[in-house]
């Protein structure tokens, strides 16, 4: 079966650089990303749409890997988490791609922290309660993950949505993964695990017609990140999740694979090249849209 990728936008985030660096000097990462007189970096919030195409070439199903952050917060919030625009950014850009999420047949979480399931939700109105914006959808979530939702340790318990996981018990289209496969996913897809930002990590491996994509999640948030010693300030356990990214990035490299960033403000897919023990991003692609048959 075909593939093919497409970058979707969700609402962006400023959020302070320090933190998203972890020990690494501001000298060195703000060689990377400028930060603005509040030491605020730039961020996004993207999603991975994957488009399966039948023998016909036409699109038989549609998969949507994360959320963003969305427009559910109360304004005090928002603010305080750095959300930049007001409206629902990633419907708007799924819109520009002619779909509604009616059209959306299946949400890969790789975990359940505001920033990349946010965007399940409408947008915030005072006095009425949150809904999912996705009517048709499975949601696939790590068991693992899914337990840390809904028993955050104190560190991180701000991470997380208090009315997220009643509305996708509720909705009766929640699959909670085990393993390395889904029974909705089928062929084509594998997971990957990492517990070094928090438990459970579920990292989507999916296969195209030019090498594997795996979905990095929080594990490799951008380019600055596949550098093996920058991790960020929010890890749980940052010596693990770079045991965790040497293992991910050396086995990409052995197979011409590439990396899907969620977070990273220029680039959304790039290549994985090695070289005296170091790695770095390659052929890096700022929007990739019917990815690998266009660009």
């Amino acid at each position: 079966m075909e593939r093919r990728i497409t970058a979707v936008l969700g609402n962006s985030q400023k959020l302070d650089g320090g933190a998203m660096f972890g020990n690494a000097p501001k000298a060195l990462w703000s060689r990377w990303l400028e930060p603005d007189d509040e030491n605020r970096i730039p961020l996004r919030c993207r999603a991975m749409l994957v488009e399966e195409l039948d023998e016909g070439g036409e699109v038989a199903r549609r998969l949507l890997f994360e959320t963003g952050i969305g427009v559910f917060f109360p304004p005090k919030l928002k603010d305080r988490f750095g959300v930049v625009e007001d409206s629902h950014v990633l419907l708007e850009s799924l819109a520009e791609l002619s779909l509604t999420p009616e059209q959306i047949d299946v949400i890969v979480l790789s975990h359940l922290h505001f920033d990349h399931a946010g965007g399940l939700l409408t947008p915030y109105a005072e006095g009425e309660e949150p809904q999912l914006v996705f009517p048709r959808a499975t949601f696939l979530v790590g068991k693992e993950a899914w337990e840390r939702a809904n028993h955050p340790h104190f560190r991180d318990r701000r991470s997380f949505i208090p009315e997220l996981q009643p509305l996708l018990e509720q909705s009766g289209r929640l699959e909670l993964v085990e393993g390395e496969t889904s029974a909705t996913l089928g062929e084509g897809y594998r997971f990957h695990y990492s517990h070094g930002h928090t438990p459970g990590l579920l990292l989507t491996e999916v296969a195209t017609a030019a090498g594997p994509v795996v979905f990095a999640g929080d594990l490799i948030p951008g380019t600055p990140w596949v550098h093996l010693p920058i991790t960020m300030g929010y890890d749980r356990y940052p010596e693990l999740l770079i045991d965790e990214k040497q293992a991910l990035l050396g086995d990409l490299v052995g197979r011409g694979g590439r990396l899907f960033y969620t977070h990273d403000p220029h680039t959304a897919l790039s290549g994985i090249s090695e070289g005296k023990g170091k790695f770095s991003a390659s052929e890096e692609l700022a929007a990739p849209r019917g990815w690998p048959a266009a660009v």
